[in-house]
């Protein structure tokens, strides 16, 4: 059962570590309060490690319901993204939740380049770059030339990709 949140208790329960009844009581807790989304963003820049990796799940969960909440963060988000000192766990998040934001038209070329870098990355993990695909080719839209980059990195790497990677480039290679 998964017990109500306080404020103070945001930090204590992501202390304990990352699960799904754990990480469903703070999206609960959350909602759509842009006040209660901040403790917990500032959780995700402040904390240690730790703590990093288990804000971060519950935020891109937030977003699928809420995108409007994770909209004003979305340059410090990106960061994340950039760094090399970053957890998979906080990478895997922050471009998970990128399927769900609007994003600007003035971020699109940032947000379009970093996920094609992610993508075209073998030591990235496979949900990093699956998710990067989604988010690219979203933003590639009805763009034949951003979809021919993307085409560009897929058949590099489709010789060694995934099943996972394979199935979600089908659509794109094939042209549709």
């Amino acid at each position: 059962m998964i017990r109500e949140l306080a404020t103070v208790d945001l930090a204590q329960r992501l202390s304990e570590g990352q699960s799904r009844e754990t990480t469903q009581a703070i999206v609960a807790y959350i909602g759509d309060d842009p006040t209660r989304f901040a403790a917990l963003f500032k959780l995700l820049q402040c904390g240690d490690f730790r703590m990093q990796q288990c804000a971060a799940w519950p935020i891109s969960v937030v977003a699928e319901d809420n995108p409007q909440l994770v909209e004003p963060y979305l340059a410090k988000l990106l960061v994340y993204l950039k760094r090399d000192d970053v957890h998979d766990a906080v990478k895997r998040s922050v471009v998970r939740l990128l399927q769900y934001v609007d994003i600007p038209k003035r971020r699109r070329g940032e947000v379009f380049a970093l996920c094609a870098d992610l993508l075209d990355d073998p030591s990235e993990t496979v949900a990093v770059r699956a998710f990067a695909l989604t988010v690219a080719e979203r933003i590639a839209g009805e763009n034949e030339e951003l979809k021919n980059e993307l085409r560009l990195i897929l058949r590099k790497h489709l010789p060694q990709a995934t099943a996972a990677m394979r199935v979600r480039s089908r659509r794109l290679l094939s042209g549709r």
